[in-house]
């Protein structure tokens, strides 16, 4: 190497410079984002499995995570919080036993068909809203339809934060059956407006959500912000109400827009976007539905006689899968309640949970007519498309038909009380 070569290298300047250089890649976001490791990295998982090896729902998890950021993994995995309402919804079906039958009965004579407000089902699962499935595969929401007519014809309820517009959801899968999720609106004209949208495109079923009143998704910051660069005053509070569909001032998960701002009771991570509700609005919406009228969030029983007083037609048992309010009841603890105070005058549904076929057999058995599945459609749908949704459907049906033999079940009115033992702590 020539001296003027070796001088250059050594030179004090260039040692400055490239110091310089460092530290301000170092202060780069772009860097930080480059540098910064997979918070969880798979790495005992050599292959993953293909859509023929998944036998329960659970193995479309890692599946799901492996094909999506994690921003997307969390927002369906998280819950609100502590995420203690969360974790009961899941011990809650540890609390309750099935008691098998001293004689079971062949899979082969189980026939669990009903029928729900006009809807015949050959099961009782329906793949229950979830907003944004864009997010999860290319095909959104017309996959997830699709996978769900496949299966047996699956009912599904689209929710209103659609990443895909609806108008383009409803003909996509020829002969299935969809209804529409609704998140209210406190301007009765632009509710009246929206009404109309969904039932000239032969919408006339609409399921009103009326929990998710505030939520912040504690584990989404803890790794956003320790896990590379601490963001501003809107990231802080950004998992204020996030999920629950877009609205002013929000994104698609819910969350504040940027520039949007940070004013009001956001301050202090509680989203009052929907602290508005009353039966006031019920009953004026109720004039607007012209076919069936379905309202989700229902937690106690007082709620759920004031629903059929207000002109529900059905009622779903759910705490929005322990994304509305921490520490709060399982929905599984609450369903006897609801069903003695409902006394079969309107079909009660039930959500918040659900990843086998026992737990839905369990469900049954404590009183519900149906019930919907989110984060388990959403894993299939992450995982394989339309036949990774059809899948995750097909298995739950098949799970809850062994279930229901070995209880000596053939029809779905079989199963009552009389088949588990409750023991909630």
């Amino acid at each position: 190497m020539a001296n003027i070569e070796r001088s250059r290298l050594t030179n004090p300047a260039r040692r400055t410079a490239l110091a310089r250089l460092a530290g301000l890649m170092a202060a780069s976001p772009i860097a930080a984002v480059v540098g910064q490791t997979d918070p969880r990295p798979l790495t005992e998982v050599r292959r993953a499995l293909s859509l023929a090896e998944m036998q329960t729902a659970f193995d479309f998890e890692p599946v799901f995570f492996g094909n999506v950021p994690v921003r997307t993994f969390d927002y369906t995995a998280h819950g609100d919080g502590s995420e203690f309402t969360l974790r009961r919804n899941r011990q809650a079906y540890d609390w309750v036993d099935i008691v098998p039958a001293r004689v079971p009965i062949p899979a082969s004579q189980v026939d669990l068909s009903s029928e729900l407000l006009g809807v015949k089902m050959k099961f009782p699962i329906i793949v229950g809203p979830s907003t944004g499935q864009g997010a999860l595969h290319p095909d959104g929401e017309i996959g997830m339809f699709r996978g769900a007519t496949a299966a047996s014809n699956t009912l599904m309820i689209i929710a209103s934060g659609s990443s895909i517009p609806v108008a383009k959801v409803v003909p996509s899968a020829p002969g299935g059956t969809l209804w529409e999720q609704f998140y209210p609106i406190e301007d009765l004209t632009v509710t009246q407006r929206a009404m109309d949208n969904y039932q000239n495109l032969g919408l006339t079923n609409i399921m009103v959500t009326v929990d998710q009143q505030a939520s912040y998704y504690e584990r989404d910051e803890l790794d956003r912000h320790f896990g590379g660069r601490v963001g501003g005053a809107a990231a802080v509070i950004a998992g204020a109400g996030r999920g629950a569909g877009a609205g002013a001032g929000e994104d698609a998960e819910g969350g504040p827009r940027a520039g949007a701002g940070v004013r009001g009771s956001l301050r202090y991570r509680v989203n009052d976007r929907r602290l508005w509700y009353s039966w006031q609005y019920i009953d004026a919406l109720r004039k607007m539905v012209k076919g069936k009228m379905l309202i989700k969030g229902i937690l106690d029983p007082e709620d759920a006689r004031l629903a059929i007083e207000h002109g529900a037609d059905g009622i779903t048992v759910s705490n929005h899968g322990g994304r509305s309010m921490d520490y709060g009841p399982s929905t599984l603890e609450v369903l006897p309640e609801v069903v003695a105070a409902v006394n079969g005058r309107i079909p009660v549904l039930f959500d918040s949970g659900i990843r086998r076929g026992a737990d839905i057999f369990k469900a049954l058995a404590l009183g519900a007519n149906g019930i919907q599945i989110g984060r388990a459609a959403r894993w299939g749908l992450a995982a394989f498309g339309t036949a990774g949704a059809q899948r995750v459907i097909e298995i739950l049906q098949q799970e809850l038909v062994q279930a229901a033999a070995a209880c000596g079940c053939a029809k779905l009115s079989d199963i009552d009380k009389t088949t588990v033992r409750t023991h909630f702590v």
